[in-house]
This record gives structure tokens, C-alpha cells and sequence, in this order.
């Protein structure tokens, strides 16, 4: 299969919008408040001004010109910002530009990394907007400086633009977190959520019908949990669900089909078999993990055309796919992944495509095709797939951060 290479090298790192917040020492967000919406010029301002806000871009209705300017990449608001006085009263104002870009219907995809830096261990959000593959950076999430970076449980809610990041651990103390930080595209800053019922690092997550769940992980003295909780994002408070039935910390989780899996992955030299659990949450019970799809899931995983992905970390990270029929492993054609992909490495999904990010964040996107059914042994019918990935450069400076989430907003 033929490769492609998207670069984005030359390409700056932008600015998603400026912080809007200022962190106290007890971890308060105290937020400033947020510029007036955007709203035309009224009919009594100067004759000057009234001139040049006659309309947004000569020659056409100010509502095709509203909708032409709401997708300029943001990456020129900078510099368009320049033509006008209109412009720039809507492109200064991110909250203004993505809350109507909501409004209108537009659902672009913007891929959200928490890196840290490999000599310092200091934490950043890197993000990468899939459609002009153009780089931002947004407000510096408030937590404790000494974090261990993969202790944090980032949970995603990409039509609402909302990221959640919580629990944790403190690197020198092993103390894990209770913490619970919201980070909103529409209004590009972080406030703090009610915190979790239980402290805990290295979880599981995912989201169904809108509610969130964690289970699992580390608390203290690196004791394994078997809790879980829900948060109700309306009201906003945490509540207990029934428990794993056994104490496990989470390698990787998935939803599929309206149900939560959870392993806790596999360990060189692979002495003992994985465990896995799967949360079904309108019985609220677990129920053990198909023993086929626990013992094969060795890699991080992504659910694309109802079937679970995943790219493994110790077969030259190949790609194979999950059949329940037979519960058992399938290697995906194409093309292999490319080499500037390094471990350790996150991935995540929009749509149909497969989104790796890797040491460095250099990020590799797979476009995976369903080629429908094709007899297997001569028994039955598998589901066969392929895939064609496409390489995306990175600035330079990114070379010394290494991933350790990465997600999909909509914005």
C-alpha cells in the first residue's frame, strides 16, 4: 500500500485563545470576564465607523460573510484580524468564534495530546487541528507541578468540545488525586469539577450516554481498586456504581456497544494471563472479559465501525481487529505503520481513521476501509479490513515531549 506524508513542519505553534484564568494556591480557577459577544456596530456610531462596518466582505449579505469568515483556520485570525474593525471584534474573541461556529453547525475535529517534556516532566496540552493540520496551544491546566503524567484519566466528550482530566498521581509522593478538571473548546478554559469519591491513578473511563464512568486504578501505597462511579455532567456530582468484583488497575478500557471493557493488560514475561472486566450499566454489574479478546488485547485500543482496534506494543505495533463471533484476533491489511512512530505512544479515533501520536508527537492517521465479509476456514464469515496511514510532521521544538493521552474534540 502506498503512503502518504501530510507536513506540517513549517507550520508555528499558534495560540488557541489567551488564558482566561489565574490559579490561587489552593487551585481555585478565579476567571476574568470574558469579552462582550459579538454583535454588529449600532446605527448611531460615527459615520466612519458605520462606513466601514457596512458589511463584513463587499459585495455579499453579512450572513454568507459571517459563514465564510467562521472557517478561517485559526491559525490566520491572527493576521485577519487586521482587515477591519468587524473582523477583529469577531476573530479576537475565541469564545465569540467557536460559540458560533456551534451554532451554525460546524464540527471539525481537533486532536487534544497531554505531553510532557522527557529532561523536565513538565506537562503541556499540544493541539493539533485535523483540518489545516496546524498547531495550538491552550491555558496550562491547573494541577500540581510534580504529576505523574499517566496517572491522569482524560475522558472526552468530543460533541460537546469538553475535556475531562481527572484523578492522578503526585510523582514523589504516590498520592494519588481526587481531582476532577473540566476544559471547554467553546469557551477555551479549565474550571474544577466536583471531585471523585475515591483518589485514584492509572483508572479506567469512558462515556456512555452521556454520563461518565471510572473504575479501578491505584489509591494509596499503590493498592489496586475495585470501585467505580459515574458523574452525572447535568448535576454534577459523583455517584457509586456496583463493584469490579475484583481489585484491578487499568491498562487500557474501550466502549462497546453501550458497554465499558477494561483490562489491565498484558506484562513481559507474560507469567500470568491479563485480566478483564466489562461493565454493563443498565444491569449495573460486571461480568468477566471474553477469554480470547483479554488475552489478545496487548496494545491501546479504539472502537471504529463497531468493532475494537488495537495497535499492539509488542508485535511491531501492528494493527489487528477483534472478532466476538470467534473472540479471536485478526491481523488488518496494509500498509505498516510508519516508521517515525515511536513507543510510547496514545491513540485515539475520529470517525473512520485512526489517530497515533508517538514519541516526539509526531502523529501517524490510519483511514481504515471495510471490505464487508470474506469466508474464514471454510466455517464462517469474518468482517476483513484494511488500512492506509497517512504521516503528519511536527515542529521541532516538540522533540523532546513523549504522549501520554491523546483525544478528539469537535469544535
Amino acid at each position: 500500500m502506498r503512503r502518504v506524508r501530510v507536513s506540517s513542519h513549517q507550520t508555528p505553534v499558534h495560540k488557541l485563545g489567551d488564558s482566561q484564568m489565574k490559579l490561587s494556591p489552593k487551585f481555585r480557577l478565579a476567571m476574568t470576564p470574558s469579552p462582550p459577544p459579538y454583535h454588529s456596530p449600532p446605527a448611531s456610531v460615527e459615520p466612519a465607523a458605520a462606513m466601514e462596518s457596512t458589511a463584513l466582505i463587499p459585495g455579499l449579505p453579512d450572513d454568507i460573510a459571517f459563514n465564510c469568515l467562521l472557517r478561517l483556520p485559526v491559525s490566520s485570525h491572527v493576521s485577519c484580524r487586521l482587515v477591519c474593525r468587524r473582523w477583529h471584534q469577531l476573530l479576537a474573541n475565541k469564545e465569540c468564534f467557536f460559540s458560533q461556529r456551534k451554532a451554525l453547525g460546524f464540527h471539525d475535529p481537533w486532536l487534544f495530546t497531554l505531553a510532557f517534556h522527557r529532561c523536565t516532566g513538565r506537562i503541556q496540552w499540544q493541539v493539533l487541528d485535523l483540518t489545516h493540520l496546524s498547531w495550538h496551544t491552550i491555558p496550562a491546566m491547573p494541577c500540581r507541578e510534580r504529576v505523574c503524567p499517566r496517572g491522569f484519566g482524560c475522558i472526552a466528550i468530543p460533541p460537546d468540545g469538553t475535556l475531562l482530566v481527572c484523578g492522578g498521581l503526585v510523582s514523589d509522593m504516590d498520592c494519588p488525586l481526587h481531582l476532577v478538571l473540566k476544559y471547554e473548546i467553546y469557551k477555551n478554559r479549565w474550571t474544577v469539577m466536583s471531585r471523585m469519591l475515591a483518589a485514584r491513578s492509572f483508572f479506567a473511563g469512558g462515556v456512555i450516554d452521556g454520563r461518565i464512568y471510572v473504575a479501578g486504578g491505584y489509591s494509596t501505597d499503590q493498592f489496586e481498586l475495585d470501585s467505580a462511579e459515574v458523574l452525572d455532567p447535568v448535576k454534577g456530582n459523583w455517584q457509586p456504581v456496583a463493584s469490579m468484583g475484583i481489585n484491578m488497575a487499568a491498562y487500557d478500557s474501550a466502549v462497546l456497544n453501550g458497554r465499558l471493557y477494561v483490562t489491565e493488560g498484558c506484562v513481559w514475561p507474560f507469567l500470568s494471563s491479563p485480566r478483564g472486566q466489562v461493565y454493563d450499566p443498565e444491569a449495573n454489574n460486571w461480568e468477566p472479559m471474553a477469554v480470547g479478546m483479554r488475552e489478545g488485547w496487548t496494545g491501546s485500543g479504539v472502537v471504529i465501525y463497531g468493532h475494537l482496534f488495537v495497535i499492539s506494543e509488542y508485535e511491531r505495533m501492528r494493527l489487528k481487529v477483534h472478532d466476538v463471533e470467534s473472540d479471536s484476533w485478526d491481523t488488518v491489511e496494509g500498509s505498516s505503520m510508519p516508521e517515525r512512530i515511536h513507543k510510547p505512544f496514545s491513540v485515539t479515533s475520529v470517525g473512520s481513521k485512526i489517530v497515533v501520536v508517538g514519541r516526539g508527537l509526531h502523529v501517524a492517521i490510519g483511514q481504515v476501509e471495510n471490505k464487508g465479509y470474506c469466508n474464514s476456514d471454510g466455517k464462517m464469515k469474518k468482517q476483513k479490513f484494511s488500512i492506509q496511514w497517512q504521516e503528519v510532521d511536527v515542529p521541532p521544538e516538540f522533540c523532546d515531549l513523549t504522549p501520554s493521552s491523546a483525544r478528539i474534540l469537535y469544535a
